[in-house]
């Protein structure tokens, strides 16, 4: 019979109830230069009190916990009140959803390796971790990204930052906080679906030999992965089919069972386009799949939010009701039963 301390339940309790019942993540843990960038496309004041009400906006959109299990938050965010007083880690408790949070601290050059990163965030994170539990923070993301291109990645540039992804992964679990470990292929460049397999299939077998080093506890995590896609660039448009069907087989080809959920980042796709790929993952391959497929999204998610709240409180209803129908749809998706096609007419009457 296995063992499991009390600790270690409660970080497989998380992972469980974050891919439970048909739910997602939603991804509101942009640094400030990304937000701010964000807000300049709708004319929204770059300033901690306008990150600030934006949040509020997402954290306080009534019926959001129906479809979304868990909010990935920022470092200034933890740190915000609401404009009631309470902690936004308050509200997000309070409004059903589990706090999580964003933890290392961007990427910078290889040294050695032209073109290729290596995320940083280590030094000082078991201390970090602690505070973060003791402040009612259940889950962490560590992100690292893989680029494609002529001669890269390295096996160096894969193996580094996978060993650091599982060293992050254990910090983790020794403080009680769950870990989404996130190894991002890049969009970016013309490389074929084939090429995206290639390396997605390299980067996770290696991610997961890393992890078995660690002595993690495949049932204490989540993993957040890239689709198998073609570059943004190769003039050759896969079908939703081809990538639903790359992606899966992948998958099935490196994620162990034991593993509760993989939840998608949408990695710079159109917001339809990735729920529709998720959605035909979950269709066609349901019934094959050992582990929860779900969604981890931001900016499929949040553009269209902005692009209706543009800062102004008179937008605030109109700016929920289409994170709620957003939300919900990426919801269906686990389902294998969207349809953008069917857009139910906004609801004002549930935010009375």
């Amino acid at each position: 019979m296995e063992y499991v301390s009390e600790k270690m339940q409660v970080v497989r309790d998380t992972a469980i109830e974050l891919v439970a019942s048909y739910k997602g993540l939603l991804a509101m843990d942009e640094s400030t230069p990304t937000c701010n960038t964000r807000f300049a496309q709708f004319g929204i004041p770059e300033t901690a009190e306008a990150r600030r009400d934006y949040r509020e906006l997402i954290l306080t959109t009534p019926g959001l916990s129906k479809y979304i299990s868990g909010a990935i938050l920022y470092d200034e965010t933890i740190r915000q009140q609401a404009s009631d007083g309470s902690s936004l880690i308050a509200l997000a408790i309070r409004s059903g959803i589990i706090p999580g949070i964003k933890v290392d601290i961007g990427t910078t050059d290889l040294a050695g390796f032209p073109h290729e990163k290596i995320t940083m965030g280590l030094d000082g994170l078991r201390e970090r971790l602690t505070e973060y539990a003791g402040m009612g923070l259940r889950f962490a993301k560590w992100r690292a990204v893989i680029a494609v291109g002529k001669g890269i990645p390295t096996e160096t540039c894969i193996a580094t930052n996978m060993q650091i992804l599982a060293q992050y992964a254990a910090l983790c679990q020794e403080a009680g906080i769950m870990p989404i470990v996130e190894p991002e292929v890049l969009m970016d460049g013309d490389h074929s679906i084939m090429q995206c397999f290639e390396v997605t299939e390299k980067v996770l077998n290696t991610l997961f030999s890393e992890l078995y080093k660690q002595r993690i506890d495949l049932a204490g995590i989540l993993l957040k992965p890239n689709m198998v896609l073609a570059g943004k660039d190769n003039i050759e448009k896969n079908s939703i089919t081809e990538v639903a069907e790359a992606t899966v087989n992948c998958l099935l080809r490196c994620v162990p069972a034991a593993v509760p959920g993989v939840a998608f980042l949408s990695g710079g796709q159109d917001g339809e386009l990735a729920t529709n790929h998720l959605n035909e993952m979950n269709r066609l391959y349901k019934s094959r799949m050992p582990w929860a497929l779900t969604f981890s999204f931001s900016r499929a998610i949040q553009l269209p939010v902005l692009e209706i709240w543009k800062g102004k409180k008179e937008n605030i209803i109109p700016a929920q009701q289409e994170l709620l129908y957003r939300a919900k749809g990426n919801s269906d998706a686990r389902w294998g039963d969207y349809d953008f096609a069917v857009r139910p007419e906004r609801d004002a009457s549930i935010f009375m």
